[in-house]
């Protein structure tokens, strides 16, 4: 593979823009790299400042384009001649998607389709060229008490958002068999860590502990996930960029399956060590003790999937990856970043925000 000029679609959400400080920071990558990102409420340029401060122009190019839009696709193509995409843009929250599924379609699925034909047209036969498909392990559906997801695990989604990126999977593997375009697939567990929207489990309990806010538990808080670290997360990724086999599928875990309640109640502990209720002025004159004070029990989500779990042992065995991070140290890494970060977080959670995307990123 060439890996000279590498799309990365999302590169200014979550996991994207952890993958793009992965590949300027940990690994000895030398191309250039061409974030494509629509910027919607979840994405945030902020998450790659320093990198543009100190690649912009020459190694890091920005590009605020949907994924959608199929011709200005065709346009990033041939302006930066790319040889690899890596594709993370999507809509994913479930509960977004239950009251509002139209977006994870279009993008999703529509926008996936455009990116892979676009691809297909403008390599052609090309076997020096990749395609890699980020996905989620909900696609598989809901397990029992027992088992795990392998690749051969067969689909069964149980959300617009679930179904919208099982669709784009088999998309992707479409253009594989029918095309011979040169494609991998991986499908991971629940990442956390740093530049996370505070939309999603973690950020959300951290940021609303030190607020003062109620903290909601959905119906018991028993349901389980499997958690994984974002910068084990992008290792994996780019593992499989480097030695992944074409047409394959990999499954990426922390090895850390664990309750939503035990996580919530886990936060409370770290926070009420490292900022005691005592010292945040959130609490003052307040009649609460410790953050877990908070915890909040509230109506199930509908089709709330009871338990994933990811068997990793393939990526494991056959390209010798394994994440680094415990679930205790990847937590306390996370909550320190927040901690760290309040400006971060203050210019993400204020009204003014969209107006500023739309002021600085036409």
């Amino acid at each position: 593979m060439k890996k000279t000029n590498i799309l990365i679609t999302g590169g200014s959400g979550f996991i994207g823009s952890n993958f793009i400080h992965y590949l300027f920071e940990e690994t000895k990558f030398k191309g250039r790299i061409i974030n494509c990102d629509k910027l919607t409420y979840a994405a945030n340029p902020l998450n790659l400042a320093d990198i543009k401060k100190k690649y912009g122009g020459k190694k890091y190019f920005f590009e605020r384009v949907d994924i959608c839009d199929y011709s200005k696709i065709e346009k990033i193509f041939k302006k930066f001649k790319i040889d690899t995409v890596i594709h993370f843009a999507a809509e994913s929250h479930v509960d977004r998607s239950i009251h509002g599924p139209k977006d994870f379609i279009e993008t999703n699925i529509v926008g996936t389709f455009n990116l892979l034909d676009v691809a297909r047209k403008y390599w052609g036969n090309r076997k020096d060229v990749k395609f890699h498909h980020i996905s989620t392990d909900e696609v598989f559906g809901s397990l029992g008490k027992t088992g795990a997801f392998k690749e051969t695990t067969p689909y069964d989604p149980r959300s617009p958002y679930s179904a919208s990126k099982a669709s784009s999977d088999h998309l992707v593997r479409a253009y594989f068999h029918t095309y011979g375009l040169p494609i991998t697939i991986s499908n991971c567990s629940n990442n956390y860590g740093p530049y996370q929207f505070p939309e999603k489990l973690l950020p959300l309990i951290i940021l609303n502990a030190l607020e003062g806010k109620p903290l909601p538990i959905y119906g018991d808080g028993k349901n389980v996930r499997d958690w994984l670290y974002v910068e084990d997360h992008c290792s994996a990724i780019w593992r499989i960029i480097e030695k992944g086999k074409i047409g394959e599928t990999y499954n990426i875990g922390g090895n850390s399956e664990k309750k939503n309640i035990d996580i919530v109640k886990k936060i409370c502990a770290i926070l009420d060590v490292k900022r005691p209720v005592k010292n945040n002025s959130a609490f003052k004159g307040g009649k609460l003790k410790k953050y877990s004070d908070l915890i909040t029990f509230v109506k199930d989500r509908l089709g709330h999937d009871r338990r994933y779990a990811i068997d990793a042992s393939k990526i494991q065995k056959e390209l010798g990856w394994k994440p680094k991070h415990s679930f205790e140290g990847g937590l306390k890494c996370t909550i320190n970043w927040y901690l760290e970060n309040t400006g971060w977080v203050k210019k993400i959670k204020t009204a003014s925000y969209a107006g500023w995307l739309k002021k600085n990123y036409k």
